[in-house]
């Protein structure tokens, strides 16, 4: 299975974004083209996935763009690391939940290389640091059609967390969100690498 690598330097917006891999989809039913893993940034956006509501916006001068993604209402932004993905799972058993695991597991493995420990958590999904006042570190929205699944996560970095305070992040009211240079302030340029590397290999297994 071949699976085309996309990294790219300049902020892709959201709706071009959403187009290629729709398009790449469309491809793949067709049993044409490669799956997809693309690493980018967005510019500032705030997005609504499908079981996203109204309530969750708190700042009413914000546009939200409603998405076909799972999830809630999030935000996109400079400093923060996503990955896009369109993965055909007819090749891998047509497992959703397995799916949903590996990709939290490719995160966790991840951010641990920075020696930062995180956990994916089976009721509020995302992954999280800190067990004792946990904060979301990284979201996933994945949707999936004809068994293939496409949208992807997002790793806060360096983002404004400022932004956040305009939404409900995610519709979890009682935790927060933070970014792994409030954690541990280091060097993470390199971790757009690192994802790509441990994504693969967790597909293939």
């Amino acid at each position: 299975m071949k699976i085309e690598i996309k990294k790219s330097k300049k902020p892709i917006k959201y709706d071009e974004a959403i187009h290629l891999m729709e398009a790449r989809l469309n491809d793949l039913n067709k049993e044409k083209g490669d799956e997809l893993i693309w690493i980018l940034e967005h510019d500032e956006i705030y997005t609504g996935g499908t079981n996203s509501k109204e309530n969750e916006i708190l700042d009413r001068s914000i546009k939200v763009v409603k998405t076909n993604r799972g999830g809630k209402i999030t935000y996109h932004g400079p400093g923060q690391l996503i990955c896009y993905f369109v993965i055909d799972l007819k090749k891998r058993k047509k497992d959703i939940r397995k799916f949903i695991t590996l990709i939290e597991k490719t995160i966790i493995e991840t951010i641990r290389y920075y020696k930062i420990e995180t956990f994916a958590d089976r009721d509020n999904i995302g992954i999280w640091h800190n067990r004792n006042n946990s904060k979301k570190v990284a979201a996933i929205g994945v949707r999936v059609s004809k068994w293939i699944a496409y949208h992807g996560f997002a790793i806060n970095i360096k983002n404004d967390l400022r932004k956040y305070d305009a939404i409900i992040p995610c519709g979890i009211r009682n935790k927060g969100v933070t970014n792994l240079i409030e954690i541990k302030n280091q060097d993470y340029d390199d971790i757009g690498d690192l994802l790509i590397k441990n994504l693969i290999s967790n597909l293939k297994n």
